[in-house]
């Protein structure tokens, strides 16, 4: 990480007694969220407090997403919606940070078309935050930085959204180049820490009293194979699991084509390592996943599903699904559509394919129209809405171990959380109890979650 300690301490200076306030919004993934966390640890040490409303706000950073075009739109939109917060107040600094700006053309276009931006900052280059942005507090017009660097903040402090749950990247960046995704371009080529260093935070994280544990990656199950002499992802679950204390490991994203029988005996064997896969399927069709270049087919993926099945048939599976990829048959469709109903996945994220301009599927002949997609994509919600409905009833009659997170939207007095599984489970319970473990005796399900009751003693 770089030494930015000289202008953390003359932005402090340049700040004196003034209370300043910063909003830090974070679009998209939660890779991204993890960054804005990390933004929010700079700005903190720079003497910023934060607030939830744009209109308080001295300095305003929008972390984005790129994944898909709309997103960028709908950024385009509020950054365009800021220029009269500059008006009102002109000494408010706005920086845009995230994959967005990680592609020149959008950090050139934000610098020509929205004078009211006066810092561009890339994914890889957080720590260059308080170098950018004292040159704003000096009076720079306009200063970026979008390099990509080999930095992963290790000695970064976080202001968490969460005092029990704790995402932790461990690695960065994906080598996969699938045919829909603007992924590589944004966040570069895979990147992995240092095992050592993953091991550490976590054990600070647990020690200080975090319950859940989301390692994340755009593709975990490679994880360690650009550093010599690495540990493999499995290996690394094994290394956490040994932590001591009281608390779960998850992980996302996980792909097919790496999912080996090394990672399936991890999850299985490894006590703290939640009993859930996120695996992303994207397509039932084996002929459009060599279209989206997923390096797997359909067999092969139904080859893991059968063996974590065969240890478990009751094993907590979801995924991913983009419905209308170009020229999408609708025998590829029904095929999607079996897989769901064999798979019998606990949850689906669904998504309608959209262009997204950088990427080799955009030039694709597409002959599905908009109304096509979108029929299917509601047949496809049904079909998963009738498979979750009788899945879920499998979890009645017993006692799940849940992570109280939430009061619930639907019901006072009752509370929500998940899981192992992953599942949603509503249960009648106190407040205090959000951030513990609990025990719920399942009484019903729904296709989206299951109700219970606390088990007493």
């Amino acid at each position: 990480m770089r030494d930015n300690t000289a202008a953390i301490n003359e932005i402090i200076g340049l700040l004196g007694d003034k209370q300043r306030k910063a909003y830090v919004r974070s679009f998209g993934c939660q890779l991204n969220v993890s960054d804005g966390e990390k933004i929010k640890g700079l700005l903190m040490k720079m003497g910023y407090s934060f607030t939830e409303d744009e209109h308080e706000a001295d300095l305003i950073i929008l972390n984005t997403c790129a994944v898909r075009e709309s997103a960028e739109d709908r950024v385009f939109g509020i950054v365009g919606s800021m220029k009269k917060l500059k008006e009102l107040k002109p000494s408010l600094i706005i920086g845009i940070a995230g994959c967005m700006t990680a592609q020149s053309h959008i950090a050139e276009k934000i610098k020509r078309s929205y004078p009211q931006v006066d810092i561009v900052l890339g994914t890889s280059a957080i720590s260059a935050l308080p170098e950018l942005l004292l040159k704003s507090l000096q009076g720079a017009k306009f200063s970026a930085d979008i390099s990509e660097y080999d930095d992963f903040s290790e000695a970064a402090e976080q202001v968490r959204e969460s005092s029990f749950k704790a995402s932790v990247p461990i690695m960065f960046g994906c080598n996969n180049f699938c045919t829909y995704c603007i992924v590589p371009h944004v966040r570069g080529r895979e990147r992995s820490r240092r095992p050592e260093d993953i091991i550490s935070e976590v054990s600070r994280l647990v020690h200080s009293g975090y319950k859940e544990i989301m390692l994340l990656g755009q593709n975990v199950n490679s994880y360690g194979r650009d550093l010599e002499g690495c540990i493999s992802f499995p290996q690394l679950l094994r290394e956490l699991d040994a932590i001591e204390g009281d608390f779960w490991i998850r992980f996302m994203s996980s792909h097919p084509k790496d999912a080996s029988k090394e990672l399936i005996d991890a999850i299985f064997e490894c006590g703290k390592v939640a009993k859930h896969l996120h695996l992303p399927v994207q397509s039932g069709s084996s002929d459009v996943l060599r279209r989206m270049n997923r390096h797997y087919d359909i067999e092969k993926y139904l080859s893991i599903v059968r063996d974590i099945y065969s240890r478990d048939p009751d094993f907590s599976l979801t995924t991913d699904l983009i419905v209308g990829f170009p020229d999408e048959s609708g025998e590829d469709f029904g095929r999607t559509l079996d897989l769901i109903r064999e798979v019998r996945y606990d949850n689906i994220y669904s998504f309608i394919y959209s262009k997204r301009s950088g990427t080799p599927a955009a030039v694709m002949a597409d002959s599905i129209s908009d109304e096509e997609k979108g029929r299917r994509m509601r047949e496809l919600l049904e079909v998963q809405r009738e498979v979750s409905t009788e899945h879920y009833k499998r979890f009645v009659g017993r006692t799940m171990r849940v992570l109280a997170d939430d009061v619930s939207k639907k019901r006072q007095g009752w509370l929500t959380g998940k899981s192992s599984e992953f599942i949603i489970v509503e249960f009648e319970g106190e407040s205090s109890l959000i951030g513990q473990f609990v025990d719920v005796e399942i009484t019903g399900s729904m296709n989206w979650a299951v109700t219970g009751k606390l088990k007493k003693g």
